[in-house]
């Protein structure tokens, strides 16, 4: 499974994005998709994540601000980024994960996309 995000750029504060994330090369079924971020000198942290019946969870800092959806015929996720702040600044990965079957128990895969940049200006 490829994963190809899109969509960063460069925004002003209280600007808006709109991130892509494509899976291609999959012959199984995407399980649930999530969108992680790297803010400059800090971990990786979870922004939000999608079920494939598209139950969402959101981390705090989002306060309804961003909004994940997906589109399971076009295998894709998207992050609906409003009223940025210099703070959302940092690279945006995506990941998907697919259930399969090994003997008697269900296992979970994870895929890694490439990151998008995302740059909010003060």
């Amino acid at each position: 499974v490829q994963l190809q995000a899109s969509g960063g750029g460069l925004v002003q504060t209280g600007g808006s994005l709109r991130l892509s994330c494509v899976a291609s090369n999959s012959s199984f079924d995407i399980n649930g998709m999530a969108w992680y971020r790297q803010a400059p000198g800090k971990q990786r942290e979870l922004v939000a994540r999608i079920s494939r019946m598209g139950r969402t969870d959101y981390a705090d800092f989002v306060e309804g601000r961003l909004v994940i959806s997906r589109d399971n015929a076009k295998n894709t996720v998207y992050l609906q980024m409003n009223s940025l702040k210099p703070e959302d600044t940092g690279v945006y990965t995506c990941f998907a994960d697919h259930l399969y079957k090994d003997g008697g128990s269900w296992k979970v895969q994870g895929y890694w996309g490439q990151g998008t940049l995302v740059t909010v200006s003060s």
